[in-house]
């Protein structure tokens, strides 16, 4: 959500962030309904001041002898008249929230100006892509080693999901356990074992909701399946005010993921890049204003680090205005390489908030004994997508025979198995 007093005091600074995503202006409309709304609430105070005064003036005049009727016949008309601008004044807010709740956040000033992926700007590249004649993608890999199953999983659950079998199986929790350890020896993050279904609340206070309501998995019972650990973790903050020196706060956890993907019609349609359920492991860190800018290079570290001690060749860029989250304020993308593809492809996305969505959240934070209250930072990244970074493995370590190495750092996760053959 946004600021009004902000908005107020600039309208033309908050059209220009949205101008810079592409989008129309929008302070007009919303200053409109905010003008309305505070007319109705002050002509309600007004209102409700004087039926007080006339109210006592009745006892008054009954105790003087003197006709109180007429006041008594303007209580009874202010009571009705207040009914309305009650009804107007909800009406009003209402509408209001509803419009400030579809609106992005404002992208930070150094995020570079652009229309898609296409201007998202390079930071840096780490590891050579190596050489691999005749690469295969993973899903070629997978089927042939016998313990990648695509057809089973259509048979029970259609387009979008995977069966993983044996030493893939083994594979794919050996890497979300080394991503764990990883984020809270070295790091310092908290491992949290989070519910995977959510409220209407939660979903809205991280931006899912209610604008991308097509992207999600909702239950009979009116919960949420969780897009990624994002939503709970960040939410755990809700309505809460923290100290100062419980921050910055700090969270990881490895859950399934689910995404409906209504947008990615004949995208990826074979394999496990785009499916409807995955692993992920994520990292959530809340902190004041003035830690979230460094906050957001540490993350980003974090998640690099998973992938330099796999071994895997990747890229970082830093998401242009036009390709950025609803929620961000600045985001950093990290693609991994992928031979059987011969392109970097998205591996975690590590986003700075600010305090968008700690205002939908109603998150704030304080110095020790002062009684004013700020809005806290989040920030989210993928530590990273547990699923790419199996089929970036299987791509990136396949041998020419067709079996996958193990890399180095994972052995001891896998029980001292160095190499994954057909079954």
């Amino acid at each position: 959500m946004h600021d009004l007093r902000v908005l107020r005091d600039n309208p033309e600074a908050f059209d220009g962030g949205l101008a810079r995503r592409g989008l129309p202006p929008q302070s007009a409309v919303v200053l409109d309904l905010d003008a309305r709304r505070r007319a109705a609430q002050t002509a309600l105070q007004d209102m409700q001041a004087r039926r007080n005064e006339a109210s006592k003036l009745i006892g008054a005049y009954k105790k003087d002898g003197k006709d109180a009727q007429p006041l008594m016949d303007e209580v009874a008309g202010l009571k009705d008249r207040m009914a309305e601008a009650e009804a107007i004044e909800k009406a009003l807010s209402e509408e209001l929230d509803r419009l400030l709740s579809t609106i992005p956040n404002l992208p930070a000033a150094d995020v570079p100006q652009g229309k898609d992926e296409h201007d998202n700007v390079e930071r840096h590249r780490v590891g050579t892509p190596p050489v691999i004649e005749n690469a295969k993608e993973h899903f070629d890999l997978g089927e042939a080693l016998g313990f990648m199953d695509f057809g089973g999983a259509a048979k029970l659950s259609g387009a979008r999901f995977t069966v993983l079998k044996g030493p893939l199986a083994r594979l794919e929790r050996a890497l979300g356990d080394f991503m764990l350890d990883t984020h809270t020896r070295e790091f310092g993050y908290t491992e949290v074992s989070p519910p995977l279904m959510v409220r209407d609340e939660a979903a809205f206070g991280t931006g899912q909701l209610p604008k991308f309501a097509e992207d999600l998995f909702q239950t009979n019972t009116g919960h949420w399946l969780i897009p990624t650990a994002e939503v709970p973790l960040t939410n755990l903050v809700a309505d809460s005010i923290l100290d100062a020196e419980e921050l910055p706060l700090r969270m990881t956890a490895r859950t399934p993921c689910f995404r409906a993907e209504a947008g990615a019609a004949g995208r990826d349609t074979r394999g496990m890049i785009r499916q409807h359920q995955f692993y992920k492991v994520e990292m959530v860190s809340v902190t004041t204003p003035d830690q979230s800018a460094a906050e957001h290079e540490r993350m980003t570290e974090a998640a690099e680090t998973v992938l330099k001690r796999l071994g895997l060749p990747f890229r970082t860029v830093t998401l242009c205005t036009g390709d950025m989250g609803f929620s961000a304020s600045k985001t950093y993308d990290i693609e991994v390489w992928l031979p059987g593809q011969n392109m970097y492809r998205e591996i975690s996305s590590c986003s700075n908030c600010g305090d968008f969505q700690a205002r939908r959240m109603k998150a704030r934070w304080r110095h020790k004994g002062d009684k004013n209250t700020q809005f806290v930072h989040t920030l989210n990244g993928s530590g990273v997508a547990v699923g790419r970074a199996l089929l970036a493995v299987m791509e990136n370590y396949q041998e020419a025979d067709g079996s996958i190495r193990v890399p180095d750092v994972l052995v001891p996760y896998m029980n001292g198995l160095e190499r994954i053959v057909r079954g």
